[in-house]
């Protein structure tokens, strides 16, 4: 798709966006569109663009996922997590239709906030709202992004981690096929292991790197330890290779479990820093998730530093 389209997709269907930088390299933010961010370079959009999200609504029976780059809180599973408070898996209609506004702009830059309240899977409402800090850097067939995620807990009383486990989780979508693939560093053992089946025959590690296949078939996901330093999307159809980084946490938070596990489980499997994702519906996911505080404050504000350098061949 081009970046002319994705534009008159937003114009045509009444969907606020924003164009940071420029359509030679730059982001189309998504206002109207949970915030979503969507790389541009060389006049292509590089992200997956679902178009059925632009002009339908999602509900408990059926998500349109836009695609593109998304804040999500994580954990999604177990008793503290945000897809279930319903019984089934859902994602928040906070979030599914949320309305960011910009707080601030340049020609490279931008701040996006939205006020989500969330229900976490025990039913228990927790205010919060999140930002969104984006500077483009273009350089030569390539634009990098650094964003950084924010979630601002707007409660009025303090929350133990034991009661209220709250982190960002950043999701960056593209579709793939035949010889697409992610690469991370091997950092020593385990520092990967799988969050629904198993995924042995689509990942394999030679000179260092883990190599995961990404090209469709049965969905998996990926858990990676946080002495994985990045996550990478390679499509050799494109020539476009994705390489994304997350800074240190903050002294005093600590990765969650992310695993999309039942509402009466407890979030006690491994921390996550990043995570891949391989959908039956050719499209993939290079994740980074954040840490949270022992104890959650009025007016903490949760950050994850993220940079997402994208460049063709």
């Amino acid at each position: 798709m081009t970046v002319r389209e994705l534009l008159q997709l937003f114009e045509t269907n009444h969907r606020r966006c924003l164009l940071i930088g420029t359509e030679a390299a730059g982001v189309v933010a998504g206002l109207d569109l949970e915030g979503r961010l969507f790389t541009v370079l060389a006049g292509q959009v590089l992200n997956r663009v679902n178009p059925e999200a632009f002009t339908g609504t999602s509900s408990r029976e059926r998500y349109l996922n836009p695609g593109g780059d998304g804040l999500w809180p994580a954990p999604e599973g177990s008793r503290l997590g945000y897809e279930y408070c319903t019984g089934i898996w859902r994602v928040p209609p906070g979030l599914s239709g949320a309305r960011y506004w910009v707080t601030s702009a340049a020609s490279d830059r931008a701040v996006l906030r939205a006020e989500i309240d969330l229900i976490n899977n025990q039913g228990v409402g927790i205010p919060t709202a999140f930002e969104r800090h984006i500077q483009v850097r273009p350089g030569p067939r390539a634009v990098t992004l650094e964003i950084t995620e924010v979630i601002e807990y707007l409660g009025t009383s303090a929350r133990p981690r034991e009661t209220l486990l709250l982190a960002p989780w950043t999701l960056a979508q593209f579709d793939c096929g035949e010889g697409c693939e992610a690469r991370f560093p091997a950092a020593g053992t385990p520092c990967v292991w799988d969050l629904y089946g198993p995924s042995d025959e689509r990942r394999q590690c030679r000179d260092g790197l883990w190599h995961v296949q990404t090209a469709g078939g049965p969905r998996f996901q990926l858990g990676l330890a946080a002495e994985v330093s990045y996550i990478e999307f390679i499509d050799p159809r494109r020539g476009l290779t994705v390489r994304r980084s997350a800074a240190a946490l903050a002294p005093g938070l600590g990765y969650t479990d992310l695993t999309d596990r039942a509402p009466q489980h407890e979030p006690d499997g491994p921390p996550i820093r990043f995570s891949v994702y391989s959908d039956p519906t050719c499209f993939m996911e290079i994740e980074a998730a954040g840490g949270c505080p022992q104890t959650l404050h009025p007016g903490t504000r949760l950050e994850l530093v993220v940079t997402t350098e994208h460049r063709l061949a």
